[in-house]
Formats: C-alpha cells, sequence, structure tokens
C-alpha cells in the first residue's frame, strides 16, 4: 500500500482550517494555558494538534466544548465512563452519602460492602485494597509479588502502560529500551525486563535468565493499540509463571469491569495471581484504584499477622477508601452485577463495529487493520495486522495519517485519544445511531485520503 502523501498533507491543511474555524474559544484557552500550564495541558495525553479541544461539559455518551460543539466520545473519561457520563443514579448515591462527610478518615462501613462485592465477581481475588489511581495499584501489586517471591526482577510487555510508576516507566514507545521520562535514571528500571506481546518464547527466556518476581501485563494492550491475544497466549503466560515461580498480574484498569463482569480473567478464563484495578472501579470518581488476590498473598499486607512492617508488605494512603469514591464505584459494579446481560449486547455491537471498519480497510487496498477484543477497538495503518505493540509503530505507513484521522474526526464531531495511537472505549449507552455514523465518517476518511491506483 502507498500513499498519495502530497494529498494527504493537503486533506491535514484543509481539515486544521475547518477544526480553526469551530473552535475559536478552545484555541483562546489554549494561549491561557500555556502561559500557566505547561505545554498548555493537564496531561500531555490529551494534546492534539494544533491545539487540544477543551471541553465544559458531558452527559451520556456525549461531550461539548467551550465553543458548543457537541462530540460523540469514544474516550470515555480515559475508558472510565462505561455506563457513560454522569450516570444520574451514581451522581444521587454520591450526593446521598457526602452529606456524611467526604472523607471520614477513618474505617467506614462502605469499603467493607465494596471489598465483599469484587471479591465475589472478580474470579481470582479472594482479597483486596483500596488505592487512589491505577498507578498506585500497580506499585503496590508489584511490591507484594517481590514480598512473596522474594525476588527482585519484574517482567512487563513492550508498549505495555502501567501508569507513572518509574519502575515500569520504561519500554512503553520505541525504541522499548531504558526510561520514558527525563529525571529518571536508569537504576530504577534496571530490575525490569520487557518482552513482545503475544511472544511466548521470548517470554520463557527472561524468565530462564533472571530471578522473576513477577509477569505484569494487560490482557488487552489498551494504549498500545487493543492488540489481540492469540490463541493459548494468555493460557502460555499462565504455564510459564507457573512453571518459573513467578506470580502473574494482571493489570485490568483498562479490560476490568468492559470485556466481562470479572474482567479479562473471566472473558478469556485466565487467572492471575494478582490484579490491578482502575478507572471503572472508581464509578466515575476520582481515585480510582484496587489491587486484590488470593488470600496467601494479600495476607502480605496484614500488619497483624506481621506485626513488623519489615516483615510485611505496605500500603497505605490519604484517601484510600474514602467514602465518595467508594460509594461511586459499589453504585456502579453492584448494577453491573444486576445486569450483567447487558455485556452481551456490548460485546456483540462492537464486535460488528470492528468487522465493518475491517471491511473499509479491505476495500480500500488494505490501507489499515483493525484490532478488536469485545468493545476495545485499535485502528492501525500498517503494512500487515500487528501482531504485537512494536509493530503497530513499526509497520506504519506514515505517521501523519494518524494525525489527518484525528482531525477528520474532530471535525465531525467525533472525539477519541490519542491522536497517535487510536484506541476506542465506547460506553454502554452509546447507541446503534452512534456506531453507524462511527463507520460512515471513517469511510469517508478512508475514501478522502485514498486516490485508487
Amino acid at each position: 500500500m502507498v500513499l498519495d502523501k502530497e494529498l494527504l498533507y493537503r486533506r491535514i491543511a484543509e481539515y486544521e482550517e475547518k477544526y480553526l474555524l469551530m473552535t475559536p474559544m478552545s484555541r483562546e484557552l489554549f494561549e491561557r494555558a500555556r502561559r500557566v500550564l505547561p505545554g498548555g495541558v493537564v496531561y500531555a495525553t490529551r494534546f492534539m494538534e494544533p491545539y487540544p479541544v477543551y471541553i465544559s461539559r458531558a452527559k451520556g455518551s456525549k461531550v461539548v466544548d467551550v465553543d458548543g460543539n457537541g462530540y460523540d466520545d469514544y474516550w470515555m473519561g480515559h475508558g472510565t465512563h462505561i455506563l457513560g457520563h454522569s450516570p444520574s443514579f451514581i451522581v444521587e448515591a454520591v450526593n446521598r452519602v457526602s452529606m456524611n462527610g467526604t472523607h471520614l478518615g477513618f474505617e467506614n462501613p462502605y469499603a467493607v460492602e465494596y471489598a465483599e462485592l469484587l471479591t465475589k465477581i472478580i474470579p481470582s481475588v479472594e482479597m483486596v485494597r483500596f488505592c487512589n489511581s491505577g498507578t498506585e495499584a500497580n506499585m503496590y501489586a508489584v511490591r507484594l509479588a517481590r514480598a512473596y517471591t522474594k525476588r527482585r526482577y519484574v517482567i512487563k510487555i513492550e508498549g505495555g502502560w502501567h501508569g507513572g510508576l518509574d519502575q515500569l516507566h520504561t519500554a512503553v514507545t520505541p525504541p522499548f529500551t531504558g526510561p520514558e521520562s527525563a529525571g529518571l535514571p536508569e537504576d530504577f528500571t534496571k530490575y525490569t525486563i520487557s518482552v513482545p506481546f503475544n511472544d511466548l518464547d521470548a517470554m520463557e527466556r527472561a524468565l530462564k535468565s533472571y530471578d522473576v518476581a513477577a509477569i505484569i501485563m494487560e490482557p488487552v494492550p489498551g494504549a498500545g493499540g487493543c492488540i489481540e491475544p492469540l490463541d493459548g497466549y494468555l493460557k502460555g503466560v499462565r504455564d510459564l509463571a507457573d512453571r518459573y515461580g513467578a506470580l502473574l498480574i494482571f493489570d485490568e484498569v483498562i479490560t476490568g469491569f468492559r470485556l466481562a463482569l470479572g474482567g479479562a480473567q473471566e472473558y478469556f478464563g485466565v487467572y492471575p495471581d494478582i490484579t490491578v484495578l482502575g478507572k471503572i472501579v472508581g464509578g466515575g470518581y476520582p481515585g480510582a484504584g484496587a489491587f486484590g488476590g488470593r488470600r496467601e498473598y494479600m495476607e502480605l499486607l496484614d500488619h497483624i499477622k506481621y506485626p513488623d512492617p519489615r516483615a510485611r508488605s505496605f500500603h497505605g494512603g490519604t484517601f484510600t477508601g474514602n467514602l465518595i469514591t467508594i460509594t461511586a464505584g459499589y453504585t456502579m459494579i453492584r448494577y453491573l452485577y444486576e445486569n450483567r446481560h447487558l455485556y452481551e449486547r456490548f460485546n456483540n455491537m462492537w464486535r460488528d463495529v470492528a468487522r465493518r471498519l475491517d471491511r473499509i480497510c479491505e476495500e480500500n487496498n488494505r490501507i489499515c487493520w483493525i484490532t478488536n477484543v469485545g468493545s476495545m477497538i485499535g485502528i492501525h495503518f500498517t503494512s500487515r495486522k500487528p501482531r504485537d505493540i512494536g509493530e503497530a509503530y513499526r509497520l506504519r505507513l506514515c505517521s501523519e495519517i494518524y494525525k489527518a484521522l484525528h482531525l477528520y474526526m474532530r471535525i465531525n464531531r467525533i472525539l477519541y485519544l490519542s491522536e497517535k495511537m487510536p484506541h476506542l472505549m465506547p460506553s454502554m449507552v452509546h447507541t446503534e445511531e452512534q456506531a453507524n455514523r462511527f463507520v460512515d465518517v471513517f469511510r469517508g476518511f478512508v475514501e478522502d485520503i485514498y486516490r485508487s491506483r
């Protein structure tokens, strides 16, 4: 597949001109923001060229920017809002409980009830602890694995994202070597080994070569482009972990409660030793994080069983288990538990969307490939379908086409992130009409930038 670069650049200029005309207030806010926020944003992944759209409100499956433009949202609060923005029954529950306080600072009954629910619905979790983000949950999970195994090394997947934790902030983007941030000494990541996704041979070589405490992985890489695990891959990783005495950690910050009520482990029937949760576990409110696993691992956090702090794995935090986030999370997960039939329609609907998008790619000389698991969809303009995140970068036709797609979607009132790696995380409240519209707009883009030879 050869792209007409000259045509692509013309299209980008046309799309950008339309974007400038429809978002003057966002442009003004960006100019103000650059004076007080580095890069003009609060999180670099939310930047988009030539400047980000600034959202003022959201409801259901839609967001509205400061210029009054409404968009179909396929980012959904970084994948948090599986029931849409601000479900009224969750907001009402939080407002009611907030009359009892916003942060009690002591143990409370709400956390106990939520923990009981989570251990009931997540297959591998017998005990759980709450924290304030997915990054924190990954930190505590890795520490717990090292405490249990008394080993040093951690294997992660190339391109896998586990938040800003120093020891895992490596091998996220090409060339998948060294720290991913300035100010992060290489010594901080020297016990982290990265291997490609869907490569059991590379995984076993690493396990043979190092004293591995844990394998940490997203069962379906999210920011890595929603790459599908090959048949037998996850089970193979599970078997290798058992064979070499490492604990298997599933980072289900994205897949948890999305692919199935019990997460990817229920969806694929492969169960980790430790599960990391975030996003949906907080019910759409800030401070969403938890980790859990079998009792024999989690009891290493028990200060009663291990009164010497050096004999146990530490976990804590000021806002841990606060009743606002706990109430929001419990209310959402309880609803999903009582309505778990929703998952079949949800997954089937977006599998169908993925098939239709892929057909468009095929009909246009395979300009692109679609990766998909359930409601997670990745779009790749690559020379062949990527099997791992490295291929999703190395096989690209060009980087500019991703910028062009993002601009085209924006001017057609559709939002997703990231601008450099399209991955969609729709909600259960997105309608078939919206899904059909996304397919139609995507078709319009492909036909607009592709010239038949």
